[in-house]
Protein backbone atom coordinates (compact mmCIF):
# COMPACT_ATOMS: atom_id res chain seq x y z
CA UNK A 1 0.00 0.00 0.00
CA UNK A 2 1.64 3.62 -0.90
CA UNK A 3 2.36 5.69 1.91
CA UNK A 4 0.82 8.63 2.96
CA UNK A 5 3.31 11.12 2.82
CA UNK A 6 1.60 13.93 3.85
CA UNK A 7 1.92 12.74 7.64
CA UNK A 8 5.53 12.10 7.34
CA UNK A 9 8.06 14.66 8.77
CA UNK A 10 9.29 15.40 5.57
CA UNK A 11 8.52 18.84 4.06
CA UNK A 12 9.61 17.77 0.64
CA UNK A 13 7.52 14.73 1.19
CA UNK A 14 4.86 16.43 2.15
CA UNK A 15 5.68 18.73 -1.17
CA UNK A 16 5.46 15.12 -3.40
CA UNK A 17 2.00 14.65 -2.07
CA UNK A 18 0.76 17.73 -2.80
CA UNK A 19 2.09 16.54 -6.83
CA UNK A 20 4.74 19.45 -6.25
CA UNK A 21 7.97 19.05 -8.11
CA UNK A 22 10.86 19.50 -5.28
CA UNK A 23 12.81 21.10 -8.57
CA UNK A 24 9.95 23.45 -9.55
CA UNK A 25 10.51 27.48 -9.46
CA UNK A 26 10.07 29.22 -6.23
CA UNK A 27 7.06 30.91 -7.98
CA UNK A 28 5.21 27.85 -8.32
CA UNK A 29 5.44 26.74 -4.57
CA UNK A 30 3.98 29.63 -3.24
CA UNK A 31 0.50 27.29 -2.02
CA UNK A 32 0.34 26.47 1.26
CA UNK A 33 2.95 24.39 2.98
CA UNK A 34 1.48 21.11 4.90
CA UNK A 35 3.14 21.59 9.15
CA UNK A 36 6.27 19.84 9.26
CA UNK A 37 5.00 17.69 11.70
CA UNK A 38 2.09 15.55 11.79
CA UNK A 39 0.12 14.87 15.25
CA UNK A 40 0.31 11.36 16.08
CA UNK A 41 -0.98 9.28 18.67
CA UNK A 42 2.51 8.66 20.74
CA UNK A 43 2.48 12.43 20.68
CA UNK A 44 -0.70 12.58 22.71
CA UNK A 45 -0.27 12.91 26.71
CA UNK A 46 -2.95 10.17 28.35
CA UNK A 47 -3.29 10.95 31.54
CA UNK A 48 -2.48 8.35 34.37
CA UNK A 49 -5.56 8.36 36.38
CA UNK A 50 -3.64 6.85 39.41
CA UNK A 51 -1.24 9.40 39.65
CA UNK A 52 -3.76 12.29 38.69
CA UNK A 53 -5.46 11.33 42.04
CA UNK A 54 -2.24 11.10 43.51
CA UNK A 55 -0.92 14.31 42.19
CA UNK A 56 -3.82 16.55 43.09
CA UNK A 57 -3.86 14.88 47.06
CA UNK A 58 -0.22 16.03 47.31
CA UNK A 59 -1.45 19.42 46.14
CA UNK A 60 -4.60 19.53 47.71
CA UNK A 61 -3.00 19.62 51.49
CA UNK A 62 -0.35 21.76 50.75
CA UNK A 63 -3.38 24.80 49.46
CA UNK A 64 -5.18 23.06 52.77
CA UNK A 65 -2.05 24.15 54.89
CA UNK A 66 -1.89 27.58 53.19
CA UNK A 67 -5.37 28.89 53.93
CA UNK A 68 -5.91 27.06 57.94
CA UNK A 69 -3.09 29.87 58.98
CA UNK A 70 -4.72 32.25 57.11
CA UNK A 71 -8.19 31.08 58.94
CA UNK A 72 -6.28 30.63 61.97
CA UNK A 73 -4.39 34.16 62.21
CA UNK A 74 -7.69 36.21 60.45
CA UNK A 75 -9.82 34.69 63.19
CA UNK A 76 -7.43 35.47 66.42
CA UNK A 77 -6.55 38.83 65.21
CA UNK A 78 -8.96 40.31 68.15
CA UNK A 79 -7.52 38.23 70.70
CA UNK A 80 -3.89 38.50 69.60
CA UNK A 81 -4.00 41.95 69.87
CA UNK A 82 -3.34 42.09 73.65
CA UNK A 83 -0.85 39.51 73.68
CA UNK A 84 1.97 41.51 71.39
CA UNK A 85 0.85 44.66 71.71
CA UNK A 86 -1.15 45.20 75.43
CA UNK A 87 -0.60 48.98 75.89
CA UNK A 88 -2.46 49.76 72.85
CA UNK A 89 -6.19 50.30 71.95
CA UNK A 90 -8.20 48.40 70.38
CA UNK A 91 -7.76 50.10 66.93
CA UNK A 92 -4.03 50.34 67.09
CA UNK A 93 -3.76 46.39 68.45
CA UNK A 94 -6.30 45.44 64.96
CA UNK A 95 -4.38 47.42 62.48
CA UNK A 96 -1.24 46.31 63.18
CA UNK A 97 -1.96 42.95 63.10
CA UNK A 98 -4.20 43.16 60.22
CA UNK A 99 -0.49 44.88 59.18
CA UNK A 100 1.34 41.62 60.00
CA UNK A 101 -1.16 40.00 57.82
CA UNK A 102 -0.35 42.14 55.27
CA UNK A 103 3.26 41.85 55.72
CA UNK A 104 2.97 38.04 54.61
CA UNK A 105 1.72 39.26 51.14
CA UNK A 106 4.77 41.67 50.85
CA UNK A 107 7.34 38.84 50.77
CA UNK A 108 5.18 36.58 48.83
CA UNK A 109 6.50 38.17 45.11
CA UNK A 110 10.51 37.81 46.13
CA UNK A 111 9.00 33.63 47.02
CA UNK A 112 7.15 33.26 43.86
CA UNK A 113 10.51 34.86 41.89
CA UNK A 114 12.55 32.66 43.31
CA UNK A 115 10.64 29.35 43.96
CA UNK A 116 8.78 30.20 40.07
CA UNK A 117 12.00 30.02 38.86
CA UNK A 118 13.70 26.86 40.45
CA UNK A 119 10.39 25.50 39.68
CA UNK A 120 10.96 25.50 35.87
CA UNK A 121 14.34 24.78 36.19
CA UNK A 122 14.25 21.65 38.57
CA UNK A 123 10.95 20.60 38.39
CA UNK A 124 7.16 21.57 40.09
CA UNK A 125 7.95 18.62 43.07
CA UNK A 126 11.13 19.31 44.76
CA UNK A 127 10.17 23.19 45.01
CA UNK A 128 6.30 21.65 46.24
CA UNK A 129 7.44 19.93 48.99
CA UNK A 130 10.67 22.64 49.89
CA UNK A 131 7.47 25.68 50.30
CA UNK A 132 5.31 23.31 52.23
CA UNK A 133 7.89 22.40 54.55
CA UNK A 134 8.96 26.20 55.38
CA UNK A 135 5.39 27.09 55.59
CA UNK A 136 4.72 24.14 58.20
CA UNK A 137 7.20 25.23 60.42
CA UNK A 138 6.79 29.11 60.31
CA UNK A 139 3.40 28.30 61.11
CA UNK A 140 4.05 26.32 64.27
CA UNK A 141 6.83 28.60 65.20
CA UNK A 142 4.42 31.63 65.05
CA UNK A 143 2.38 29.21 68.51
CA UNK A 144 5.87 29.15 69.96
CA UNK A 145 6.26 32.75 70.49
CA UNK A 146 7.00 34.46 73.94
CA UNK A 147 4.35 37.72 74.38
CA UNK A 148 4.96 40.87 75.39
CA UNK A 149 4.88 40.18 78.58
CA UNK A 150 7.90 38.16 78.75
CA UNK A 151 10.03 40.02 75.97
CA UNK A 152 8.45 43.40 75.04
CA UNK A 153 8.07 44.62 71.38
CA UNK A 154 10.46 41.99 70.31
CA UNK A 155 7.46 39.75 70.56
CA UNK A 156 5.62 41.74 67.56
CA UNK A 157 8.80 42.19 65.94
CA UNK A 158 9.43 38.13 65.83
CA UNK A 159 5.58 37.75 64.95
CA UNK A 160 6.13 39.74 61.92
CA UNK A 161 9.45 37.92 60.49
CA UNK A 162 7.82 34.37 60.80
CA UNK A 163 4.62 35.93 58.95
CA UNK A 164 7.16 36.87 56.34
CA UNK A 165 9.17 34.24 56.27
CA UNK A 166 5.38 32.08 55.58
CA UNK A 167 4.75 34.64 52.93
CA UNK A 168 7.66 34.10 51.09
CA UNK A 169 7.46 29.98 51.06
CA UNK A 170 3.36 30.73 50.23
CA UNK A 171 4.65 32.95 47.32
CA UNK A 172 5.92 29.13 45.57
CA UNK A 173 3.02 27.53 46.66
CA UNK A 174 -0.50 28.55 44.75
CA UNK A 175 1.58 28.91 41.74
CA UNK A 176 3.24 26.03 41.73
CA UNK A 177 0.26 23.66 43.00
CA UNK A 178 -2.24 25.50 40.07
CA UNK A 179 0.60 24.90 37.37
CA UNK A 180 1.45 21.28 38.73
CA UNK A 181 -1.96 20.06 38.27
CA UNK A 182 -2.78 22.12 34.95
CA UNK A 183 -0.11 19.92 33.59
CA UNK A 184 -1.58 16.55 34.93
CA UNK A 185 -5.08 16.82 34.17
CA UNK A 186 -6.80 16.44 30.52
CA UNK A 187 -7.40 19.32 28.29
CA UNK A 188 -11.46 19.03 28.52
CA UNK A 189 -11.57 18.56 32.53
CA UNK A 190 -8.61 20.85 33.78
CA UNK A 191 -11.13 23.55 35.00
CA UNK A 192 -12.67 20.63 36.88
CA UNK A 193 -9.94 18.89 38.44
CA UNK A 194 -7.93 22.35 38.51
CA UNK A 195 -11.09 24.05 40.71
CA UNK A 196 -10.04 20.97 43.95
CA UNK A 197 -7.51 23.18 44.67
CA UNK A 198 -9.31 25.89 45.89
CA UNK A 199 -11.99 23.68 47.48
CA UNK A 200 -9.15 22.44 50.01
CA UNK A 201 -8.32 26.00 50.42
CA UNK A 202 -11.30 27.19 51.91
CA UNK A 203 -11.54 24.30 53.41
CA UNK A 204 -8.41 24.85 55.09
CA UNK A 205 -9.80 28.11 56.18
CA UNK A 206 -13.28 26.59 57.56
CA UNK A 207 -11.15 24.30 59.68
CA UNK A 208 -8.92 26.92 61.07
CA UNK A 209 -12.15 28.96 61.62
CA UNK A 210 -13.98 25.98 63.66
CA UNK A 211 -10.93 25.12 65.38
CA UNK A 212 -10.81 28.81 66.72
CA UNK A 213 -14.16 28.55 67.09
CA UNK A 214 -14.37 25.38 69.56
CA UNK A 215 -11.32 27.13 71.87
CA UNK A 216 -13.27 30.11 72.26
CA UNK A 217 -16.69 28.63 73.21
CA UNK A 218 -14.42 25.17 75.55
CA UNK A 219 -11.94 27.64 76.94
CA UNK A 220 -13.07 31.62 77.37
CA UNK A 221 -11.74 35.09 76.29
CA UNK A 222 -8.77 34.72 78.85
CA UNK A 223 -8.00 31.35 78.30
CA UNK A 224 -7.66 32.20 74.87
CA UNK A 225 -5.31 35.29 75.61
CA UNK A 226 -3.38 33.60 78.03
CA UNK A 227 -2.04 30.68 75.98
CA UNK A 228 -5.10 29.52 73.94
CA UNK A 229 -4.30 31.06 71.01
CA UNK A 230 -1.67 29.33 70.95
CA UNK A 231 -3.25 25.69 69.89
CA UNK A 232 -4.21 26.20 66.33
CA UNK A 233 -0.46 27.59 65.22
CA UNK A 234 0.99 24.48 66.99
CA UNK A 235 -1.40 21.86 65.04
CA UNK A 236 0.54 23.43 61.86
CA UNK A 237 3.11 21.16 62.74
CA UNK A 238 1.68 17.47 62.44
CA UNK A 239 -0.73 18.65 60.44
CA UNK A 240 2.51 19.57 58.20
CA UNK A 241 4.41 16.42 58.22
CA UNK A 242 1.46 14.27 57.19
CA UNK A 243 0.88 17.24 54.35
CA UNK A 244 5.16 16.87 53.11
CA UNK A 245 4.30 12.63 52.98
CA UNK A 246 1.77 12.85 50.79
CA UNK A 247 3.77 15.22 48.88
CA UNK A 248 6.79 13.80 48.64
CA UNK A 249 4.78 10.74 46.94
CA UNK A 250 3.83 12.44 43.79
CA UNK A 251 5.81 12.68 40.96
CA UNK A 252 7.19 15.29 38.26
CA UNK A 253 4.06 16.46 35.83
CA UNK A 254 4.35 14.48 32.10
CA UNK A 255 4.28 17.71 30.60
CA UNK A 256 6.85 19.45 32.37
CA UNK A 257 8.92 16.26 32.41
CA UNK A 258 9.21 16.52 28.72
CA UNK A 259 10.31 20.07 28.35
CA UNK A 260 12.60 19.36 30.68
CA UNK A 261 13.91 16.28 28.73
CA UNK A 262 14.01 18.44 25.72
CA UNK A 263 15.88 21.35 27.96
CA UNK A 264 18.59 18.90 28.53
CA UNK A 265 18.70 17.03 24.76
CA UNK A 266 19.07 20.52 23.29
CA UNK A 267 21.14 22.38 26.00
CA UNK A 268 23.99 22.69 23.57
CA UNK A 269 22.19 23.56 20.90
CA UNK A 270 21.94 27.72 20.15
CA UNK A 271 19.29 27.77 17.81
CA UNK A 272 16.85 26.11 20.09
CA UNK A 273 13.15 27.21 20.18
CA UNK A 274 12.30 29.69 22.68
CA UNK A 275 9.60 26.82 23.46
CA UNK A 276 11.94 24.76 25.14
CA UNK A 277 14.16 27.33 26.49
CA UNK A 278 13.44 27.95 30.65
CA UNK A 279 13.75 32.15 31.32
CA UNK A 280 14.91 33.89 34.01
CA UNK A 281 12.81 36.42 35.91
CA UNK A 282 12.93 38.87 33.60
CA UNK A 283 13.49 36.91 30.72
CA UNK A 284 9.71 35.51 31.51
CA UNK A 285 8.67 39.67 31.70
CA UNK A 286 10.08 41.04 28.86
CA UNK A 287 8.62 37.67 26.92
CA UNK A 288 5.45 37.64 28.69
CA UNK A 289 4.47 41.18 30.12
CA UNK A 290 1.26 41.67 28.30
CA UNK A 291 -0.61 37.84 30.22
CA UNK A 292 1.24 38.55 32.71
CA UNK A 293 -0.52 42.24 33.72
CA UNK A 294 -4.13 40.69 32.05
CA UNK A 295 -3.51 38.16 34.70
CA UNK A 296 -2.43 40.54 37.39
CA UNK A 297 -5.61 42.53 37.28
CA UNK A 298 -7.68 39.49 37.19
CA UNK A 299 -6.12 38.08 40.24
CA UNK A 300 -6.87 41.35 42.22
CA UNK A 301 -9.87 41.30 41.26
CA UNK A 302 -10.71 37.85 42.21
CA UNK A 303 -8.27 38.01 45.72
CA UNK A 304 -10.10 41.10 47.06
CA UNK A 305 -13.56 39.43 47.10
CA UNK A 306 -11.90 36.74 48.43
CA UNK A 307 -9.66 37.95 51.11
CA UNK A 308 -12.99 40.28 51.99
CA UNK A 309 -14.68 37.45 53.14
CA UNK A 310 -12.48 35.35 54.76
CA UNK A 311 -9.59 37.30 56.39
CA UNK A 312 -11.22 40.52 57.24
CA UNK A 313 -15.25 39.50 57.95
CA UNK A 314 -14.69 38.27 61.02
CA UNK A 315 -12.51 41.50 62.31
CA UNK A 316 -15.46 43.45 60.08
CA UNK A 317 -18.25 41.96 62.10
CA UNK A 318 -16.56 42.36 65.38
CA UNK A 319 -15.12 46.02 65.11
CA UNK A 320 -17.51 47.48 62.82
CA UNK A 321 -20.76 45.44 63.72
CA UNK A 322 -20.98 44.82 67.66
CA UNK A 323 -20.65 40.84 67.20
CA UNK A 324 -18.70 39.13 69.79
CA UNK A 325 -15.55 37.28 68.43
CA UNK A 326 -17.17 33.74 68.49
CA UNK A 327 -20.43 34.73 66.60
CA UNK A 328 -18.16 36.67 64.46
CA UNK A 329 -16.23 33.45 63.73
CA UNK A 330 -18.84 30.93 63.35
CA UNK A 331 -21.09 32.78 61.51
CA UNK A 332 -18.63 32.38 58.21
CA UNK A 333 -17.97 29.05 58.80
CA UNK A 334 -21.19 27.51 56.86
CA UNK A 335 -21.15 29.57 53.94
CA UNK A 336 -17.40 28.96 53.91
CA UNK A 337 -18.41 24.95 53.86
CA UNK A 338 -20.96 25.64 51.31
CA UNK A 339 -18.83 27.76 48.84
CA UNK A 340 -16.18 25.35 49.03
CA UNK A 341 -18.50 22.57 48.03
CA UNK A 342 -19.70 24.70 45.32
CA UNK A 343 -16.69 25.26 43.37
CA UNK A 344 -15.93 22.43 41.68
CA UNK A 345 -19.20 22.87 40.09
CA UNK A 346 -18.08 26.39 38.71
CA UNK A 347 -14.60 24.52 37.53
CA UNK A 348 -16.63 22.18 35.62
CA UNK A 349 -19.06 25.04 34.18
CA UNK A 350 -15.62 26.65 32.45
CA UNK A 351 -14.97 23.33 31.26
CA UNK A 352 -18.57 23.35 29.30
CA UNK A 353 -18.93 27.19 28.68
CA UNK A 354 -15.58 28.50 29.08
CA UNK A 355 -13.06 30.09 31.43
CA UNK A 356 -13.84 33.70 30.29
CA UNK A 357 -17.48 33.63 30.61
CA UNK A 358 -17.30 32.00 34.41
CA UNK A 359 -14.71 34.75 35.53
CA UNK A 360 -17.51 37.45 33.95
CA UNK A 361 -20.30 36.23 36.00
CA UNK A 362 -17.68 36.48 38.94
CA UNK A 363 -16.54 40.14 38.24
CA UNK A 364 -20.56 41.23 37.25
CA UNK A 365 -21.98 39.42 40.39
CA UNK A 366 -19.43 41.00 42.49
CA UNK A 367 -20.68 44.80 41.10
CA UNK A 368 -24.26 44.24 41.27
CA UNK A 369 -24.54 41.83 45.03
CA UNK A 370 -22.06 44.06 47.30
CA UNK A 371 -23.96 47.11 48.21
CA UNK A 372 -27.21 45.01 49.06
CA UNK A 373 -25.01 41.97 50.63
CA UNK A 374 -23.33 44.80 53.05
CA UNK A 375 -26.57 46.30 53.48
CA UNK A 376 -27.80 43.05 54.67
CA UNK A 377 -24.95 42.28 57.25
CA UNK A 378 -25.63 46.29 58.81
CA UNK A 379 -29.37 44.71 59.67
CA UNK A 380 -27.40 42.91 62.24
CA UNK A 381 -29.80 39.88 62.78
CA UNK A 382 -28.51 36.61 62.35
CA UNK A 383 -30.46 35.83 59.05
CA UNK A 384 -29.34 38.77 57.37
CA UNK A 385 -25.90 38.50 58.35
CA UNK A 386 -26.02 35.04 56.76
CA UNK A 387 -27.46 36.08 53.75
CA UNK A 388 -25.15 39.14 53.19
CA UNK A 389 -22.15 36.80 53.42
CA UNK A 390 -24.04 34.63 50.49
CA UNK A 391 -24.45 37.39 48.39
CA UNK A 392 -20.45 38.01 48.90
CA UNK A 393 -19.69 34.37 48.60
CA UNK A 394 -21.66 34.00 45.38
CA UNK A 395 -18.79 35.50 43.22
CA UNK A 396 -16.47 34.47 44.82
CA UNK A 397 -17.02 30.85 44.04
CA UNK A 398 -17.10 32.02 40.47
CA UNK A 399 -13.65 33.59 40.45
CA UNK A 400 -11.73 31.37 42.57
CA UNK A 401 -12.70 28.09 40.62
CA UNK A 402 -11.25 28.81 37.52
CA UNK A 403 -8.01 31.28 38.62
CA UNK A 404 -5.90 27.54 38.58
CA UNK A 405 -7.07 26.76 35.40
CA UNK A 406 -7.26 29.93 33.77
CA UNK A 407 -4.39 31.78 34.67
CA UNK A 408 -1.07 28.43 34.12
CA UNK A 409 -2.45 28.07 30.30
CA UNK A 410 -1.16 31.63 29.46
CA UNK A 411 2.01 30.92 29.73
CA UNK A 412 4.26 28.15 28.08
CA UNK A 413 5.32 25.11 30.25
CA UNK A 414 9.21 25.79 30.29
CA UNK A 415 8.29 29.47 32.05
CA UNK A 416 4.59 28.81 33.42
CA UNK A 417 6.17 28.07 37.15
CA UNK A 418 7.57 31.55 37.09
CA UNK A 419 5.64 33.85 35.42
CA UNK A 420 2.43 32.92 37.76
CA UNK A 421 5.07 33.22 40.68
CA UNK A 422 5.26 36.49 39.50
CA UNK A 423 1.65 37.36 38.45
CA UNK A 424 -0.12 35.97 40.67
CA UNK A 425 2.08 36.82 44.08
CA UNK A 426 2.35 40.94 42.90
CA UNK A 427 -1.33 40.84 42.55
CA UNK A 428 -2.20 39.22 45.44
CA UNK A 429 0.32 40.92 47.18
CA UNK A 430 -0.87 45.06 46.02
CA UNK A 431 -4.29 44.18 46.97
CA UNK A 432 -5.72 40.47 48.00
CA UNK A 433 -3.22 40.95 51.23
CA UNK A 434 -3.65 44.31 52.02
CA UNK A 435 -7.66 44.22 50.96
CA UNK A 436 -8.40 43.63 55.23
CA UNK A 437 -6.06 46.33 55.93
CA UNK A 438 -7.07 48.77 53.16
CA UNK A 439 -10.69 48.42 53.98
CA UNK A 440 -10.37 49.06 57.65
CA UNK A 441 -8.72 51.76 57.30
CA UNK A 442 -10.74 53.35 54.42
CA UNK A 443 -13.80 52.99 57.27
CA UNK A 444 -11.42 54.42 60.26
CA UNK A 445 -11.20 57.47 57.95
CA UNK A 446 -14.51 57.84 56.66
CA UNK A 447 -16.75 56.58 58.97
CA UNK A 448 -18.79 54.91 56.36
CA UNK A 449 -18.94 50.82 56.94
CA UNK A 450 -19.93 50.40 53.12
CA UNK A 451 -16.69 51.20 52.28
CA UNK A 452 -16.37 47.34 51.81
CA UNK A 453 -19.01 47.43 49.08
CA UNK A 454 -17.26 50.44 46.93
CA UNK A 455 -13.99 48.81 47.18
CA UNK A 456 -14.82 45.26 45.68
CA UNK A 457 -17.18 47.17 43.48
CA UNK A 458 -13.98 49.09 42.00
CA UNK A 459 -11.27 46.06 41.85
CA UNK A 460 -14.40 44.02 40.19
CA UNK A 461 -15.39 46.50 37.48
CA UNK A 462 -10.99 46.96 36.53
CA UNK A 463 -11.44 43.30 36.39
CA UNK A 464 -13.80 42.72 34.43
CA UNK A 465 -12.07 44.54 31.58
CA UNK A 466 -8.96 42.06 32.25
CA UNK A 467 -11.04 39.58 31.56
CA UNK A 468 -12.05 40.81 28.07
CA UNK A 469 -8.30 40.11 27.34
CA UNK A 470 -7.61 37.32 28.91
CA UNK A 471 -7.21 34.11 26.35
CA UNK A 472 -9.64 31.30 26.38
CA UNK A 473 -8.57 27.83 26.78
CA UNK A 474 -10.72 25.59 28.09
CA UNK A 475 -10.66 22.37 26.15
CA UNK A 476 -7.36 23.44 24.48
CA UNK A 477 -3.90 22.27 25.48
CA UNK A 478 -1.54 24.19 27.78
CA UNK A 479 0.80 26.51 25.52
CA UNK A 480 4.01 24.52 24.85
CA UNK A 481 2.60 21.13 25.97
CA UNK A 482 0.90 18.19 23.68
CA UNK A 483 -2.87 17.80 23.90
CA UNK A 484 -3.57 15.85 27.20
CA UNK A 485 -6.70 13.20 27.09
CA UNK A 486 -8.07 10.78 29.29
CA UNK A 487 -7.92 7.92 27.18
CA UNK A 488 -6.10 6.17 24.21
CA UNK A 489 -9.07 5.49 22.45
CA UNK A 490 -9.65 10.19 23.03
CA UNK A 491 -6.14 10.33 21.94
CA UNK A 492 -6.66 8.33 18.66
CA UNK A 493 -10.10 10.58 17.85
CA UNK A 494 -8.33 13.52 18.22
CA UNK A 495 -5.73 12.66 15.85
CA UNK A 496 -8.10 11.46 13.66
CA UNK A 497 -10.15 14.58 13.58
CA UNK A 498 -6.80 17.15 14.51
CA UNK A 499 -7.73 19.19 10.61
CA UNK A 500 -10.81 19.77 11.68
CA UNK A 501 -10.76 20.37 15.19
CA UNK A 502 -10.81 24.26 15.90
CA UNK A 503 -8.98 23.69 19.40
CA UNK A 504 -5.83 22.06 17.82
CA UNK A 505 -3.72 24.25 16.33
CA UNK A 506 -0.51 21.73 14.75
CA UNK A 507 1.33 24.85 14.02
CA UNK A 508 1.76 26.04 17.77
CA UNK A 509 2.54 22.47 19.22
CA UNK A 510 5.60 22.00 20.55
CA UNK A 511 6.57 18.55 18.36
CA UNK A 512 10.80 19.41 18.98
CA UNK A 513 10.14 18.26 22.83
CA UNK A 514 8.92 15.38 21.98
CA UNK A 515 11.00 13.98 19.19
CA UNK A 516 13.13 11.51 20.78
CA UNK A 517 11.35 11.33 24.49
CA UNK A 518 10.45 9.07 26.87
CA UNK A 519 7.90 6.92 25.35
CA UNK A 520 6.87 6.79 29.15
CA UNK A 521 5.84 10.47 29.29
CA UNK A 522 3.21 9.64 27.41
CA UNK A 523 2.07 7.00 29.52
CA UNK A 524 -0.71 4.21 28.39
CA UNK A 525 0.50 4.80 24.81
CA UNK A 526 2.63 2.21 22.62
CA UNK A 527 6.07 4.05 21.75
CA UNK A 528 5.51 3.68 17.90
CA UNK A 529 1.55 4.49 17.64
Amino acid sequence: MPTDRSRTDSSAGAQNARGTDPAAPTAAKKTRLLPRRRLKVSDVNVVDQPMLKKALGGTIVGNTMEWYDVGVFGYLITTMGPVFLPESDPTTQTLFLLGTFAATFIARPLGGVIFGWLGDKMGRQKILATTLMIMAASTFAVGLLPGYAQIGLWAAALLVLLKVIQGFSTGGEYAGATTFVSEYAADKRRGFFASFLDLGSYLGFAIGAALVSVLQLTLGQDTMEDWGWRIPFLVAGPLGIIAVYFRSKIEESPQFQATLDAQEEHAKNASQGETSQAKGPVGIIKAYWRPIIVAMVVVAAANTAGYALTSYMPTYLTESKGYDEVHGTLLTIPVLVIMSLCIPLTGKLSDRIGRRPVLWIGAVSTIVLAIPAFMLIGIGQIWSTLAGLALVAFPVTFYVANLASALPAQFPTSSRYGAMGIAYNFAVAIFGGTTPFIVAALISATGNDMMPAYYLMATSLVGAIAIYFLKESANRPLPGSMPSVDSQAEAKELVATQDENPLINLDELPFDTHDGSDPQAHRGVPAGA
